[in-house]
């Protein structure tokens, strides 16, 4: 039996940088070969893992980065650009699905999904949000393509009777990432944008003496919204390589409990010292039910709001790692 090829699309962005060392090291996998699909940056050489460059919405070179592949890793996507969101996430999907099943090597496709798809927090929920809540994209094209990215996987289920599987992922952390999306400066990490809450005298004040925003919902209520370490995400997927309750299913990865901002911020201030405000917002709390990923897949998330934190703030970069800084769309 030939040895299994697991190709990565997106093998250079934040997910596929941590999922190759350490599937590498994983004894499960000392099998597999890796075959990474990079669209603009590259790999270095090491053993087991070749490289392949272009774009998956490119048909032949799809077609050729899919010879003799046996498992698929599906990380490549698209932000808030809808000049090309439409042929990432559903042409390049479309071409990694049509050579997923006429293939007679290929055994197992995973997807990893988000939840901008119901709606991450912008719409109130009365319960858990486990994996038959209803789609609910939020405004935007990103969201969008992450509902179509799960239907269309979904689609090739029962007509080709493909083995998937969709892992789908709050907010994804990793280095000081959690620190940086609590700053009040002009270039915070991701949403919401602090600074725009109030003036720029003040946010200036709050951005040099670190204070910590509560981000508060419409109502006044601290918002408890929902992340989940790359370490655990990665440690997700190499549990639904080849397991057999991955098969077609669709699992919720995340923390054990959203954070709840108010709790973060009387933790910061209690271990650092630094001050708190409240903000109030337009957006919601929302608890990303995990259970089932826990039952099928006996995974578990390690990472609590309280090690995410301390990861964060006592992270040093090195001299050539810049901070990337991510502009909400």
């Amino acid at each position: 039996m030939a040895e299994p090829l697991l190709l990565i699309t997106g093998a250079t962005g934040k997910v596929g940088r941590h999922f190759l060392p350490a599937a590498l090291q994983d004894p499960k996998l000392a099998r597999f070969r890796f075959r990474a699909l990079c669209h603009k940056r590259t790999l270095p050489t090491q053993d087991r893992v070749e490289t392949v460059n272009g774009s998956i919405s490119d048909r032949s070179l799809v077609h050729q980065a899919m010879q003799d592949v046996t498992h698929l890793l599906h990380l490549a996507t698209c932000k808030e650009t809808p000049e090309a969101v439409m042929d990432v996430t559903v042409k390049g999907l479309f071409w990694l699905l049509e050579e997923a099943r006429v293939s007679k090597s290929f055994q197992q496709f995973i997807l990893i999904g988000g939840d901008a798809c119901v709606g991450h927090f912008h719409y109130p929920n009365k319960e858990p949000i486990t994996e038959s809540h209803p789609y609910s994209p939020y405004p935007g094209c990103y969201a969008l393509s992450k509902v179509l990215e799960e239907v269309l996987l979904e689609q090739y289920y029962r007509p080709y009777n493909l083995n998937g599987c969709c892992l789908r992922a709050p907010w994804i952390m990793e280095k000081d990432d959690f620190k940086h999306q609590l700053s009040f400066s002009p270039e915070v990490f991701g949403a919401p944008v602090w600074s725009t809450y109030i003036d720029e005298t003040t946010a200036k004040r709050y951005a040099d003496t670190q204070t910590i925003p509560v981000m508060l919902d419409p109502d006044g209520r601290p918002v408890s919204r929902n992340f989940v370490h790359v370490r655990d995400l990665v440690s997700a997927i190499l549990c639904t390589i080849d397991h057999p309750q991955a098969r077609q299913q669709l699992f919720n990865i995340s923390m054990d409990a959203p954070v709840d901002y108010q709790e973060l911020a009387n933790y910061l201030q209690k271990t650092r010292g630094f001050p708190q405000v409240a903000i109030q917002t337009e957006h919601h709390s929302t608890w990303l039910d995990n259970s089932k990923a826990k039952h099928l897949l006996g995974w578990k998330p390690t990472v609590t709001m309280q090690s995410m934190a301390d990861d964060a703030f006592d992270f040093v970069r090195e001299p050539d790692d810049p901070r990337v800084i991510h502009y909400p769309g």
